[in-house]
This record gives structure tokens, C-alpha cells and sequence, in this order.
């Protein structure tokens, strides 16, 4: 039998969210999306350790290193010319000799326990107009002790030189060249200025007196402060050569003392003394 009704479709029926047909992503989209995902990821973790680096390196800045003088901003042609000594005496007498022939005055840095042994070279070169220092009484390495026994390396140097020569010392030259700022500042504090050198003649590896004397040589400026050894194995028949060098090329051989500027000063981070003006 044939119906006259019109035929209707039916409808399709809606899809639910699961069942809804989504749009393809193309894989460019895909490994863009996977690249963000990743970089956030990172960002996210660098931000657990970015806080506790910057405080760390702001703490580092915070601590400001403390400097004893190298060398010396000067414009006359000054020159200081130093001896550390702290073990053997039999040079000393011909090196204050040659000294006096070049018209050189030297600082010689004392240690206590070479004060000790040697008190008449000590009275010598205090009587011949030359500055001395203080290289610590028993010459341990500062930094490994307490501070106060770095005070009491310190007077107790002072106090034996003062009693054979009637001065007592200004200037400090921590042994091995081995400070940090707790000796520095503890120097200053006592009354002393810390002293080391910008030309190292590195006469204790007794490589020959070629070799003293072009390492003492080369490129001195005005303001350098030389360190030397009073008992070094060559330093007598090097010296000659050095101080005929120093005079021939203009300098005068102070003691570092004086060769140190008055009034306010800064230092940079090479250890140079400048006027607090010029910096």
C-alpha cells in the first residue's frame, strides 16, 4: 500500500563533546606547541635557582676586597728598592755597601726572629739611613691564624726592632706575600700600612744574575716598589747591574715609606696608591 504522506529524513542527532569531530592540527602547530610547553617548563625551574644565585652574587660584591699598596701614582722618577729579610745575614753587610755607592735608600723588611739573631745588622742598617719594616715575628701565613695572634706577630716584631734602633716600624709586608682583608685590616688598625711590590725580582729561585737582573729591569715606572732578598744567592753580584740601571734611566731609590703618598688616598684593584682626587 503507498502512503501519500511526504517523506521526512530524520534528523541526524547531535554529537556529544567526545563525539564532536575536532580539527586535525597541522605537526608544524604540534611541535610549536610542544616548544612552548618545554620553554615554560625551563623558565619555570630556572626561576627555583635564579633567586638564590643573585643573592649569593650580591653578596660577593657586597665584600669588597681590601688591597695593600703595590705600586705608587707618582710623577717625579721614584722608585723604592726593598729586602725582606728572614733568614741568613752574611750578604747583608755588601748589600748596605753597594747601597751606599749607588746612593740607594732601601727599605729592609724584618722578621722578629732575624731581629733576634742578627742585632748589630739591624743597628747597621737603621745607622746608614735606611727605613725598616715589619715582616712579622715568627713569619707564619697570616691568613692562617687568629687575629689576635696576627697582632701579636705584629708587636712583637715592632717592639724588638724599637729597642735596638729607637724607631718603630709604619709600614707591613705580610711573609710569603699571603694576606686577605682580615690582615690587611688589621694591619691598618695597629698602625701600619701594608706594603708589597709591583716588581718581583724573584732573586730567591737563584736563577743566575742575568735573569735577577733583567727581571729587575724591565719596564719600571715611577711609583714601583722591587721586591728583593737579602739572602738570596746571586743578589750582590746582580745588584750592581741593577742599581747602575735605575740611576742611568733617572730614578731616585727612596724608601717605600716615602715613596707612599700623604693626605687621602684610594687604591685601585691593581694595588696602585693614587690621591683620593684623581679617582
Amino acid at each position: 500500500m503507498t502512503s501519500n504522506t511526504p517523506f521526512k529524513p530524520r534528523p541526524k542527532p547531535e554529537l556529544s563533546w567526545p563525539d564532536a569531530p575536532r580539527k586535525r592540527r597541522s605537526p608544524r602547530r604540534i611541535a610549536w606547541q610542544l616548544q612552548a610547553c618545554l620553554l615554560s617548563s625551563l623558565l619555570g625551574l630556572a626561576a627555583l635557582y635564579i633567586g638564590p644565585l643573585q643573592a649569593q652574587a650580591t653578596d660577593v660584591v657586597a665584600v669588597r676586597r681590601v688591597l695593600p699598596v703595590y705600586s705608587v701614582e707618582r710623577e717625579d722618577p721614584v722608585i723604592s728598592v726593598t729586602f725582606d729579610a728572614s733568614w741568613g745575614g752574611d750578604k747583608t753587610l755588601a748589600i748596605l755597601d753597594l747601597l751606599d755607592e749607588y746612593d740607594a735608600k732601601a727599605t729592609f723588611f724584618l722578621v722578629g726572629i732575624w731581629v733576634d739573631k742578627y742585632p748589630e745588622l739591624v743597628r747597621e742598617i737603621a745607622a746608614r739611613g735606611h727605613e725598616i719594616g715589619n715582616h712579622s715575628d715568627s713569619h707564619p701565613h697570616m691568613t692562617q691564624i687568629s687575629e689576635s695572634k696576627m697582632r701579636q706577630e705584629l708587636k712583637g716584631c715592632s717592639d724588638k726592632i724599637e729597642a735596638l734602633t729607637g724607631i718603630r716600624p709604619t709600614l707591613f709586608r705580610p711573609p710569603y706575600g699571603d694576606y686577605d682583608n682580615k690582615v690587611v685590616s688589621v694591619s691598618r688598625d695597629e698602625g701600619y700600612e701594608a706594603v708589597q711590590w709591583s716588581i718581583d725580582s724573584l732573586d730567591w729561585k737563584n736563577r743566575g744574575v742575568s735573569d735577577l737582573v733583567k727581571r729587575a729591569t724591565a719596564n719600571v715606572q715611577p711609583g714601583d716598589i722591587i721586591l728583593f732578598h737579602n739572602d738570596s744567592e746571586f743578589i750582590v753580584d746582580a745588584l750592581p747591574q741593577i742599581l747602575a740601571f735605575y740611576k742611568e734611566h733617572g730614578f731616585t731609590m727612596i724608601p717605600a715609606g716615602e715613596i707612599l703618598l700623604e693626605g687621602e688616598t684610594t687604591i685601585d684593584v691593581q694595588g696602585k696608591q693614587h690621591p683620593a682626587a684623581a679617582q
